[in-house]
């Protein structure tokens, strides 16, 4: 007598349609444009920020400004999507940029993916 089994086959089908039917991730926060004004000892930044935002399920949630070493100097947390407000800007006001500081980056993240991988540096000249 042969040895047959015939459900690992739709084993092998369940799990593949398992993985393919999972979550479908949109692109990334894309930082569009950042505006950087002194005032005083601080910082006011506004970034302009586009994401295909699908509603609470997946959102842009936030972003921050590092010093070119990857420190964080500030963040804005966005507590809601903007599914019908796309490019949308947000500002952040008080950030504290070390003395000599030439550059900064700026990253955004979604509550999916979480940070992005890339950064927008921004000239402070």
């Amino acid at each position: 007598m042969r040895n047959h089994t015939p459900y690992k086959p739709l084993i092998s089908y369940v799990f593949l349609g398992a993985l393919l039917a999972g979550p479908a991730y949109a692109d990334p926060p894309v930082i569009e444009q950042v505006r950087i004004s002194p005032g005083g000892d601080t910082w006011r930044i506004d970034v302009t920020i586009r994401h295909p935002d699908t509603g609470w399920d997946h959102y842009a949630d936030g972003w921050r400004v590092l010093d070119m070493n990857g420190k964080e100097l500030g963040m804005r947390v966005l507590h809601h999507p903007h599914e019908n407000e796309q490019p949308f800007t947000r500002s952040l006001s008080g950030v504290v940029i070390p003395e000599g500081a030439t550059q900064v980056q700026i990253q955004a993240r979604d509550n999916v993916d979480g940070w992005n991988e890339s950064t927008t540096i921004v000239d402070l000249n």
